[in-house]
């Protein structure tokens, strides 16, 4: 996958494309052509490859399809190199990664992409199995995964639930989805939150975490996209580090029990 990514990066165009989606992300393929000097046929071939190296993760909305900056390669490549050379000779990296992972412009859905060397079904279990996910996530999910049933958020002594809490999709070893937690006194002191971030976060309506998983040859293509932010939202502020983080630390634990 390493190489795919360089060969992405070494085409000026790609390199072009990436810059228009970090300064307004979430763009079709008729606005990137608008602000780009290319054919659309060009940019639909270099979209492909900038895709395949999974630079860009594609959404559905509609008929429209919407493109995203991924910033899981970048982090791959800097886990991998960063470390084992001067930071000085790999800044172009380090810098592209900080650009990969700037908040959206205009569009604050969270898009993430990962390949996991493992099954859907363990994969599966290792997302929705309580005893899996209090292992690399501390947290457990309380429900019968009924679409419309509650799901409460437990947290070591600390549960989260309230109205409108539930499981919104669960299509067994593809997609599931759910309402992001309500931010609860509990939730704010546990997690030593400020007064002013607890009154703005707890205001916020709910938002949606869904999760698509895609079989790839012996890995799982899986996609995470938390939607549903207003803008200047307290929450997706937050949720950037602790999503990558997550779906890292998911990954060492999903690869290691295979």
């Amino acid at each position: 996958m390493d190489d795919e990514v360089f060969r992405a990066l070494a085409d000026p165009s790609r390199r072009q494309l990436l810059d228009s989606l970090n300064e307004r992300n979430g763009q079709t393929l008729s606005e990137l052509c608008a602000g780009l000097s290319m054919a659309r046929q060009s940019v639909s071939k270099h979209l492909a490859v900038l895709e395949s190296a999974n630079l860009v993760t594609t959404v559905r909305r509609g008929r429209e399809k919407l493109h995203h900056l991924n910033a899981e390669p970048i982090n791959a490549i800097a886990d991998r190199w960063i470390n084992q050379y001067d930071r000085r000779r790999v800044e172009l990296f380090a810098d592209l990664k900080t650009a990969l992972e700037t908040e959206p412009v205009s569009d604050n859905d969270f898009v993430y992409t990962t390949y996991i060397k493992t099954t859907p079904e363990r994969l599966w279990q290792a997302l929705t199995n309580p005893a899996f996910t209090q292992q690399y996530w501390g947290v457990q999910h309380r429900t019968d995964w009924k679409v419309g049933s509650p799901i409460d958020w437990v947290m070591g002594d600390v549960t989260m639930s309230g109205p409108g809490q539930e499981v919104l999709e669960y299509d067994p070893y593809r997609r599931f989805a759910f309402t992001w937690h309500h931010i609860t006194p509990e939730f704010a002191r546990a997690t030593e939150m400020d007064d002013d971030l607890y009154a703005k976060a707890s205001a916020e309506p709910l938002s949606r975490a869904s999760f698509d998983l895609e079989p790839d040859g012996d890995q799982v293509k899986l996609t995470v996209i938390h939607t549903g932010f207003e803008p200047g939202s307290a929450i997706r502020a937050m949720i950037d580090e602790g999503w990558t983080k997550l779906i890292s630390d998911l990954k060492s634990f999903a690869e290691k029990v295979s």
